[in-house]
């Protein structure tokens, strides 16, 4: 059975589907899609304590889904480039064999159609 991590002890696969197993994270993944925000923005919708959002937070960036950065006495994070690369390699894996056939069809055909067009011009 083929493992699914990179070389670091702590990163691929497992650890971003950790981070994401929890339905608070993955509301929070949600809202830094939208631009980075500071720890009191990312806690303010939720009906917890800082600390727990604070724990979220180090979950996230154990499983390098998110970055910090403090300047001064605030904390901002940010979704990490290619955070979601392991779990979409691997999702994308799972794929069952008709859809990649239908998908290299989709392929095929486009490039005739346009081969046929050059050829008409």
């Amino acid at each position: 059975m083929p493992k699914y991590s990179n070389s670091e002890p702590d990163g691929g696969l497992d650890s971003v589907f950790r981070a994401l197993a929890d339905p608070t994270r993955r509301a929070i993944v949600e809202r830094l899609a939208r631009g980075p925000a500071s720890v009191s923005d990312l806690a303010a919708p939720f009906d917890v304590a800082l600390p727990t959002i604070v724990q979220h937070l180090k979950a996230l960036e154990a499983g390098r889904i998110v970055d910090s950065a403090k300047i001064g006495r605030v904390r901002t994070y940010q979704l990490a480039p290619g955070a979601f690369g392991p779990a979409i390699d691997w999702l994308r894996h799972q794929r069952p064999p008709a859809e990649r056939q239908l998908d290299r069809l989709t392929a095929l055909l486009v490039e005739s159609a346009k081969n046929s067009e050059g050829e008409q011009q």
